[in-house]
């Protein structure tokens, strides 16, 4: 078994300020700090994952403060940085290709949006044969509205993080990771 930590779009549109800024964004950049803290003391594989959208998207748009990837998960000298323009971060990358050359099996996932990115690229993930692993306190959910019923944030992230856990997913703390 090796592993490697895929931190998914932890930019700035997600905060406070920003265009599309999640339910308690800096508690799970934290814990995603935390994890890549022990990702770089073991020497195991990083990988961050940084989604780009075209001028007039909204969110994320490609050479915007938006799009930058927040401090505390800076990307290091020598980490990969992968990035993306769709949900799945597999889908055309060369994310699969760099993790199979690195003889990874097992994927640890932290990152934004669970309603979204986390929840394809955990999918994918699993689909393409990994072991997936998220870190469900590292990650965040925005508010999401439907049939004119508004679902707040932290129930957006438990409602897509229970379904990762009942299949795609093993669902580990960042605490309890090791």
């Amino acid at each position: 078994m090796k592993r490697a930590l895929v931190i998914v779009d932890i930019q700035r549109d997600y905060f406070p300020g920003g265009n599309m800024p999640l339910h308690e964004p800096g508690a799970a950049a934290g814990k995603a700090a935390e994890v890549l803290e022990r990702f770089r003391a073991s020497g195991e594989p990083v990988v961050h994952v940084q989604h780009l959208s075209p001028a007039g998207a909204g969110f994320l748009e490609e050479d915007t403060d938006g799009a930058e990837i927040m401090a505390p998960v800076t990307p290091a000298e020598g980490e990969t940085l992968i990035t993306k323009r769709a949900p799945n971060a597999f889908l055309g990358t060369d994310l699969e290709q760099h993790l199979r050359d690195l003889d990874v099996t097992d994927v640890v996932v932290a990152g934004m949006m669970t309603s979204m990115c986390v929840d394809a690229t955990t999918r994918a993930g699993a689909d393409l044969g990994f072991t997936m692993t998220l870190v469900p306190d590292a990650c965040a959910a925005p508010g999401l509205e439907y049939g004119g019923r508004e679902v707040p944030g932290a129930d957006v992230h438990a409602s897509f993080v229970a379904a990762l856990g009942q299949f795609y997913a093993t669902l580990t703390p960042a605490d309890e990771l090791r």
